[in-house]
C-alpha cells in the first residue's frame, strides 16, 4: 500500500485559491481513476475534478465552503501501487460545468455507452451516485447529449423539486397546527459558492465606496406609446421590446456628455480608467444569485439589437450557458427589479465601476399638466454613484439628461 496526494490544480482565471463546492466522495470510499470526486468553485462556475488514481479515500481537505490554496492537498488516497507523486498544481480539471442545470428539454435524447463519461451538472451527478444509477443509461436532451435535471428526474420517475436541504420532502415534514397553520422547520444554511462571493463583493462595495444616491421621477407615457407601436409591428413575441433597451440607449447617449460616469477605478494602481466604449452590465437574478452579464460595445447597437442582447445575456446567465468573457468587463450597470420594482431602491455599485442605474416600477398616476389633471405613466430611476470620483452635480445632470430623452423619446434617435 502507498499514499497518493491529489493536489488542487490551477483552475485558470488567475486563481490562487478556490472554494470547495461539493464532495461526491467521503473518507473510506473506494474510487476509480477518472471518477468525479467533487467540485471547486471559481467566480464563474463550478469546476468538476476527477480522481487521477484508483484507491481508497483516507483524507479530504475540508468541507464545502472551505477555501483551499492552489497546490494544497485536496484528497489523499491509499493505493495498491508504488508511492505516487502528488498531482502537479497545473493539472487540468475535467470540465467546467454550471452548478445549476435548467436547460429546457428541446432536443432529441442522446444515448450513451454504458460506463462512459456523461456531461451533466454536479447536482445531478451527486443524485445519480446516491441512487446508484449509471448516468450513461440516462438519455440526455441537453447540448451534446448533456443529461439535464429534467432528464434524470424523468428517468427515475421522481419529481423535479420538493426536497429540502436534508433530502426530506417539505410536505411530509409539515404537520397541521390549529387548522391552517403548519410547522415551519428551522435550518442553518452555510454561505458558500456564488452566494459567498456576492456577500463579499457587496460588503466590500459598501465599505469602500461612499455611495451618492439620486432618485428622479420620469413621465414615460410617450415612451410606452412608442414601445407599444414598435411591438405591434413585431410578429415574434420574443422580439418585443421592454423599457430596458430604451433606457440603455439613452444612458449610452448621456455617457457621451458625462464620460466621468463611464469609468472604472483600478484601486491597486490608484487610477481612473475613463472608457470610450460602453460595456453595459445587466444585473440579472438567477437561481445561483445575482449575476451581471455584459453587453460589450453597446454603443454600436440599435434599440432592437440592444433588446436582443439584453434578452440573450440575461437568459444565458440564468441557465449558466454564458461564457466567462461575458461576465466581466462592464463599465456601468443597469439593474431592474421588474414587476417588484417598488418606488425607490438604493442600488449598490458593481465594483470597479463608479455608477449604477436602477429601474423602478412604472405605474399610472394622476399628474397635473398645464393646470389639468391627467393620467400619466410614471416611473422612478434610482441611481448610485461613487462620490469619490463623480460629483453630485454631474450625477444629477446626467440623470436629468436621461430623463429628458426618455420623456421625449424621439430625441434618443437624433444624431
Amino acid at each position: 500500500m502507498s499514499e497518493y496526494v491529489f493536489k488542487l490544480p490551477d483552475l485558470g482565471e488567475g486563481t490562487v485559491e478556490s472554494e470547495i463546492g461539493e464532495w461526491f466522495i467521503k473518507v473510506g470510499d473506494q474510487v476509480n481513476e477518472a471518477d468525479v470526486v467533487g467540485t471547486m468553485m471559481t467566480d464563474k462556475a463550478a469546476v468538476e475534478l476527477s480522481s487521477p488514481v484508483s484507491g481508497k479515500v483516507t483524507k479530504l481537505a475540508g468541507e464545502p465552503g472551505d477555501i483551499i490554496p492552489v497546490g494544497a492537498a485536496l484528497v489523499v488516497f491509499e493505493t495498491n501501487g508504488a508511492a505516487g507523486e502528488p498531482v502537479a498544481a497545473d493539472a487540468a480539471p475535467t470540465e467546467a460545468t454550471p452548478a445549476v442545470d435548467d436547460v429546457p428539454i428541446e432536443a432529441p435524447a442522446a444515448k450513451h455507452k454504458p460506463g462512459s463519461r456523461v456531461m451533466t451538472s454536479p447536482a445531478v451527478r451527486r443524485k445519480a451516485k446516491e441512487a446508484g444509477i449509471d448516468l450513461a443509461l440516462v438519455p440526455g436532451t441537453g447540448p451534446a447529449g448533456r443529461v439535464t435535471r429534467q432528464d434524470f428526474a424523468a428517468f427515475v420517475g421522481a419529481p423535479l423539486g420538493g426536497e429540502n436541504s436534508s433530502g426530506r420532502t417539505t410536505a411530509a415534514n409539515a404537520r397541521p397546527l390549529g387548522g391552517l397553520q403548519q410547522e415551519r422547520e428551522t435550518k442553518e444554511i452555510k454561505v458558500i459558492g456564488l452566494r459567498r462571493i456576492i456577500a463579499e463583493r457587496m460588503a466590500t462595495a459598501t465599505r469602500e465606496i461612499p455611495h451618492f444616491t439620486y432618485v428622479e421621477e420620469l413621465d414615460v407615457t410617450e415612451l410606452e406609446s412608442l414601445r407599444q407601436h414598435l411591438n405591434s409591428r413585431v410578429t415574434d413575441k420574443a422580439e418585443r421590446l421592454t423599457l430596458l433597451p430604451f433606457l440603455g440607449l439613452a444612458l449610452i447617449r448621456a455617457l457621451a456628455e458625462f464620460p466621468q460616469c463611464n469609468t472604472t477605478y483600478d484601486k491597486d494602481r490608484n487610477v481612473l480608467i475613463q472608457h470610450g466604449p460602453v460595456h453595459l452590465g445587466i444585473a440579472t437574478q438567477t437561481r445561483d444569485g445575482l449575476k451581471v452579464p455584459v453587453i460589450h460595445h453597446a454603443e454600436a447597437l440599435s434599440v432592437a439589437d440592444l433588446g436582443r442582447e439584453i434578452r440573450r445575456v440575461s437568459e444565458a446567465a440564468r441557465n449558466n450557458s454564458i461564457g466567462k468573457a461575458e461576465l466581466s468587463g462592464s463599465t456601468i450597470t443597469i439593474t431592474s427589479l421588474g414587476k417588484l420594482g417598488g418606488i425607490v431602491s438604493t442600488p449598490v455599485i458593481n465594483q470597479p465601476e463608479v455608477g449604477i442605474i436602477g429601474v423602478n416600477r412604472a405605474v399610472e398616476r394622476p399628474v397635473v399638466m398645464q393646470g389639468q389633471v391627467a393620467a400619466r405613466l410614471m416611473m422612478n430611476l434610482s441611481s448610485s454613484f461613487d462620490h469619490r470620483f463623480v460629483d453630485g452635480y454631474d450625477a444629477a445632470a446626467m440623470i436629468q439628461r436621461i430623463k429628458e430623452m426618455l420623456e421625449h423619446p424621439a430625441t434618443i434617435f437624433l444624431p
